[in-house]
């Protein structure tokens, strides 16, 4: 296939990571990769921002049954948080007849599109994107001094959408959760222990959810994966002020921690899909959280259906209000995404790769007629 342009547009120098970093990260990885499953299942869970990690994600895009006008929508990672995750370029291939880099004006999401010229037999396309990530943590019992949200990022950041509005329903929840309490901290607090108290994650859910959270709360079925539960706790952090955003990417390599239900299983992460939740709070900036999490572990970590008092979920659930293991890859933070050139509707949000075929979206979840694979591996740093 003939090479397109590569795309490198952010400076890994800015990452200024020190040598003796990666020799201790390292030294840590292969201590803790001696390990017996079941000492591994011992290790705190206690992600710190220490080391840099560096990983290659391809992902591949195969059109099964191509008829007429063909395109695709490949997510890039597009979240550069100097903290915690740089995105280091992106080099693709395609036989497409065009092939470019898409942003998203709002959210400044990225993808790649590619269209296919009407009769190609065998329509395919590839990229590979390079990431630095380091693991999060705050500390929330130490205030700094944080630059407060710009007025448009906190509009942005408190706004409804599509599928998670912030009045009605959604704004009565939210309002009877956190009370009386004015702390910010509290209420971002009280909203994760809630979520994680009342919802469940439903093994039946297709992909990641689609995280319709009013309907959630009128059926009181809250059951979901983490676009819903995730989703959940960002539309109820909204509706009482505060910024809150979901993180939409894909699981890249096994926990560190022992946990097997948080971490990819393989090279192939084609179903690792993955979205997280920030919340901004005064003196703190964004916070990591992740309740969804903490319902899997419950749901998935072995041997299954574990209590909540059970103490990996204890764990998980102290550290998962606060911090995130990095062995994950950010794409985005987009919500009601518009694909350039397609005429069907918007996408709830942008963490699969998508396609078109005579301008009928296939099915992302669907193998027999859009077929993808999405590998990951860590490089040297």
């Amino acid at each position: 296939m003939p090479a397109v342009n590569p795309e490198k547009h952010l400076k890994h120098g800015e990452l200024a990571m020190k040598r003796r970093e990666f020799l201790r990260g390292g030294a840590a990885l292969t201590a803790v990769a001696a390990l017996p499953h079941s000492a591994l299942a011992q290790v705190p869970f206690t992600p710190r921002p220490d080391a840099w990690r560096k990983f290659e994600v391809t992902t591949r895009v195969e059109i099964v049954k191509p008829a007429g006008k063909v395109q695709a929508w490949l997510p890039l990672p597009a979240v550069a948080e100097p903290g915690w995750t740089e995105p280091l370029g992106n080099e693709w291939t395609s036989n497409g007849q065009s092939t470019e880099l898409k942003r998203d004006t709002k959210y400044g999401a990225q993808m790649l599109h590619v269209e296919w010229a009407d009769g190609e037999r065998a329509p395919v396309a590839q990229v590979v994107s390079r990431i630095a990530t380091r693991d999060r943590a705050v500390d929330l019992s130490k205030r700094g001094s944080v630059a407060p949200l710009s007025a448009d990022e906190r509009k942005l950041y408190t706004a409804s959408t599509d599928l998670m509005p912030t009045d009605g329903i959604v704004k009565a929840t939210a309002d009877n959760i956190v009370g009386w309490t004015f702390s910010d901290v509290e209420k971002a607090r009280r909203i994760y222990e809630w979520i994680v108290d009342n919802t469940f994650r439903k093994a039946e859910t297709r992909g990641c959810g689609i995280g319709d959270i009013a309907s959630m709360l009128k059926t009181g079925d809250f059951g979901g994966k983490c676009a819903d539960l995730n989703a959940l706790y960002v539309g109820l952090a909204r509706a009482v002020g505060l910024p809150a955003r979901d993180v939409y990417g894909i699981r890249i390599a096994p926990s560190r921690f022992g946990y097997k239900s948080l971490g990819a299983g393989s090279e192939i992460v084609s179903k690792a899909q993955h979205c997280r939740a920030e919340v901004y709070l005064s003196g703190f900036g964004w916070v990591p959280v992740d309740p969804a999490d903490v319902r899997k572990v419950v749901l998935e970590e072995p041997p299954g259906g574990l209590a909540l008092d059970d103490p990996k979920v204890v764990a998980a659930r102290k550290t998962l209000f606060g911090a995130w293991e990095m062995n994950w890859l950010a794409y985005n933070f987009a919500h009601d995404v518009e694909l350039p050139g397609s005429s069907g509707p918007k996408l709830g949000f942008l963490m699969y790769p998508q396609a078109e075929v005579n301008g009928e979206r296939l099915d992302s979840l669907d193998p027999d007629t859009f077929r993808y694979e999405i590998k990951a591996k860590e490089i040297p740093a």
